[in-house]
């Protein structure tokens, strides 16, 4: 019987995705900013969840409000593209709403009223991330990390449990000022096989960066990072994100949302990680990159 009911459900969906896919849905996009990994985003979700779009820019001079959009004709549901789509959108209630390429969606209040939206971050998971480390540099056992507690606290107990899981240690050092970054790195320079550079702007200024990169390279010591400048800049390798695959992951839960209204609301983390290498730095290191991983990587000659 419930086998039944099962198969009755997924052929009523596919008759309503079918409806929609020929008319496509009347889908608002609203997008914080006009810039590229946004775009990607957007393609990557049109690939998946084709629809009739109107969008709005909200960094355009003269942007209209997003609730002159949401009267007539109503739209079926909303894309919101960067954190500003997020909060401007967020208190719409009556539509479904799936956000994309947000960092940190935790720090938006989203409770028991916000049970209509549901979206993919710009985060990697902890346990992804540390995987792609080991692939990466499957040798190294400890791991240094400099954070500052009030900016990236559970990020780091996140991390830490999952490295833990996969054999690895990190060495973890509190920071509250970027002025205390080189005594840090200097105490713990001796206790690493490599150091992980996290988003966490007492760690990332200028300054520091420039000074961590280069102290590291001269004591043959890998950075991971996690941005592609930074890997231009002297980093080994780096762990981000693709616009265009959290793009096709925000139009399948949008496909959920439209077929199974009221759902549980979806707040989940990006799937794919990026890889990029930087194959100069790993020559002066001394480095041998497995050619698997290589073949998968963005390098940088």
């Amino acid at each position: 019987m419930d086998l039944i009911k099962k198969t009755v459900t997924s052929v009523l969906i596919l008759i309503c995705w079918c409806g929609w896919a020929e008319a496509g849905p009347k889908i608002l996009v609203v997008q914080s900013l006009n810039v590229a990994p946004y775009e990607e985003a957007l393609a990557g979700f049109q690939t998946v969840c084709p629809g009739d779009i109107t969008k709005v820019i909200l960094s355009n001079p003269g942007a209209p409000e997003v609730s002159s959009f949401i009267r007539s004709p109503r739209p079926e549901l909303i894309l919101t593209i960067g954190m500003d789509a997020l909060m401007k959108a967020k208190s719409i209630k009556n539509i479904p709403i799936v956000y994309a390429m947000v960092l940190n969606p935790q720090t938006v209040s989203l409770g028991e009223e916000e049970r209509n939206i549901s979206g993919i971050s710009m985060n990697l998971s902890a346990e992804n991330q540390v995987q792609t480390i080991r692939e990466v540099l499957p040798k190294v056992k400890k791991i240094g990390v400099l954070y500052n507690p009030e900016r990236s606290r559970n990020f780091v107990v996140e991390v830490i449990a999952a490295a833990n899981r996969q054999g690895i240690n990190l060495v973890c050092e509190k920071v509250e000022s970027p002025k205390e970054v080189p005594a840090l790195l200097k105490g713990m320079q001796n206790q690493i096989d490599a150091f992980w550079l996290v988003p966490d702007i007492t760690v990332c200024s200028a300054e520091t960066v420039e000074y961590l990169l280069l102290f590291f390279l001269e004591n043959q010591k890998p950075v991971i990072s996690f941005s592609e400048k930074y890997v231009e800049f002297g980093a080994l390798m780096a762990i981000s994100i693709d616009p265009f695959d959290i793009g096709k992951q925000a139009g399948e839960l949008a496909i959920k949302m439209l077929t199974n209204p009221g759902g549980e609301p979806q707040r989940v983390e990006a799937r794919k990680p990026v890889i990029v290498i930087n194959k100069k730095v790993a020559k002066k290191l001394g480095l041998i990159i497995d050619a698997r991983v290589l073949a998968r990587a963005k390098v940088i000659e």
